[in-house]
């Protein structure tokens, strides 16, 4: 059914018209004797073919389609004017309005039926390839979002290969990505980086695959030198994802560069001081210091959240951060809640 928008303002012409319109069938007629009646049924309505009168009191033709194309979806409703006025002028502002074709009064029946009928194929047209325009689109973001998850299916199977060599768990790195994504959110980083984060930060430490065994898994602290040998997990994991076209894998590399930078500059392995240090890495270090000082360990048992939280607050502005210690306590009941839900199973 085609709903076709007629504004005239003789009564006589609008009965004619609308007669005319309903012999194509398949018609609706919407008729107004003032352009404000029908652009306010255009604003809540998209007619499929719009038939205005130039020669009118108050608003003409020409003001009618400027306000009519002012609305988004008539923006490219096709318009047909009819008009007495025979000056070309008056057609060229009314094709630089918008107008799609013209029809001299009196009008004849025929040319009208004509011109109107294809208006309205043209308008069928146009819908379906607005249909065509808005399944492709679903489409499109069908398949990208298959290429999303086979990418975040391969970066939690990249952390999972680091979780068979390291003795942190997999709730630890569930719980720091979350921690992240909450420091993020209350820095009022964008959602989209808040989700980028999410899904990159598990991968801090996958450079700890190229850690060997006897360091990696000692169950007492580590001395000066095989400290020395740790700290290249943070090199190791950027060699591992720097030169990936993928934006997850990207920041990864970037995450675990720079996690364990420090915000006075005497973190590893850059040295890097204060807001040189990339945002991503100075969130993760700050959840992923609470975590790992919260969690149980092969050589230490875990702190009490307070005794975590004074830690924090005492490495802030040296270690940490500040922007990024308060906007972790900022939010610490959603702490509590994401340290509830990936607890560890014993």
């Amino acid at each position: 059914m085609h709903d076709v928008l007629i504004i005239d303002d003789t009564e006589i012409n609008l009965l004619l018209l609308e007669a005319l319109i309903y012999k194509l069938g398949n018609c609706r007629c919407h008729g107004f004797g003032r352009p404000q009646e029908g652009l306010d049924w255009a604003a809540t309505h998209t007619p499929d073919l719009v038939i205005v009168d130039y020669m009118m009191p108050g608003m003409d033709g020409l003001e009618f389609m400027q306000r009519l194309r002012g609305i988004a979806h008539c923006a490219d409703v096709p318009i047909l004017m009819i008009t007495a006025n025979d000056q070309k002028h008056v057609r060229y502002r009314a094709l630089d309005a918008g107008v799609n074709d013209f029809l001299a009064k009196p009008v004849d029946k025929v040319e009208f039926l004509a011109r109107a009928k294809n208006m309205l194929s043209l308008s069928t047209a146009r819908r379906k390839l607005a249909d065509h325009a808005q399944w492709l689109a679903a489409e499109v973001r069908k398949a990208t979002e298959e290429i999303l998850q086979r990418e975040r299916e391969t970066v939690l199977r990249l952390c999972k290969a680091a979780e068979y060599r390291d003795p942190e768990t997999g709730g630890h790195i569930l719980r720091m990505a979350h921690y992240s994504q909450l420091i993020a959110k209350n820095l009022g980083l964008p959602a989209d980086a808040q989700e980028l984060l999410l899904e990159a930060a598990p991968m801090h430490d996958i450079g700890k695959v190229g850690i060997s065994d006897n360091i990696l898994l000692k169950p007492e602290r580590l001395d000066a030198t095989d400290f020395e040998t740790m700290k290249q997990h943070a090199l190791y994991g950027y060699e591992l994802l720097k030169d990936s076209s993928s934006k997850v894998l990207q920041a990864g590399a970037e995450i675990a560069l720079g996690h364990h930078e420090k915000f006075d500059g005497s973190g590893y392995p850059q040295g890097l001081k204060g807001e040189a240090i990339p945002v991503f890495s100075r969130i993760v270090a700050v959840a992923d210091v609470f975590d790992a000082l919260t969690s149980e360990r092969p050589y230490k048992k875990a702190w009490s959240l307070e005794e975590a939280v004074d830690f924090l607050n005492a490495g802030s502005g040296t270690h940490f951060d500040p922007q990024c210690v308060q906007a972790f306590l900022y939010g610490f009941d959603e702490v509590l809640t994401i340290r509830d839900r990936y607890r560890e199973a014993h």
